[in-house]
């Protein structure tokens, strides 16, 4: 196995036994939960409250500039931490580095259902683990020739399988949390 494979592999194995099998059965009333006020969501463009609100589509993502975010940030619902892994995660480096479409908070057309953040969310996965199984001993070792991430790309890849199982581990915990909601027996997901 080459050290890609491996890369690739880490996280295949959390993705196949962890976080997808735990998106199954996701609804749209679960997947805009807010457990508390002020969420940042994904929402019908026009209706945000927050400081600003990206995409191009008919729904838009909370977010503001980073020396705008509140603190403590807001606690998000699965639907923001959803497109935060296909765009900011995922998706931003799959166009850089992968070729193909690129991809851009402001201009990404966010999901309205569950069912359809999830299609997002295997594809970009798709092409991700995919481009990271191509790359060579050499394309890991030194810095991507394009994107603006200026460090080996093993370092990259080794990031974004962080932020895949830290961010997965959060929506678990959030389908977890409404599972549970107001001490409800819980509903099997």
């Amino acid at each position: 196995m080459t050290r890609s494979e491996r890369l690739a592999d880490q996280l295949d194995r959390h993705w196949h036994k962890n976080l997808r099998p735990r998106l199954h059965g996701l609804a749209d009333e679960e997947y805009f939960w807010e457990p508390v006020r002020g969420c940042w969501s994904i929402r019908p463009r026009g209706t945000s409250a927050a400081p600003v609100s990206a995409g191009s589509g008919q729904w838009t993502m909370d977010s503001a500039s980073p020396d705008a975010v509140p603190a403590p940030a807001p606690v998000t619902t699965i639907a923001w931490r959803l497109a935060h892994i296909i765009v900011s995660c995922m998706g931003y480096r799959v166009g850089w580095h992968f070729g193909g479409q690129d991809v851009d908070s402001r201009t990404f057309a966010y999901a309205g259902t569950a069912d359809e953040a999830l299609k997002q969310l295997d594809e970009m996965y798709g092409r991700w683990n995919a481009g990271v199984r191509e790359l060579s001993d050499s394309d890991l070792e030194n810095p991507p020739a394009v994107g603006p991430e200026r460090f080996p790309m093993e370092g990259i890849v080794l990031h974004v399988n962080r932020e895949l199982i830290h961010h997965g581990a959060e929506i678990s915990l959030l389908r977890d949390l409404y599972r549970w909601q107001d001490g409800a027996v819980p509903r099997r997901i």
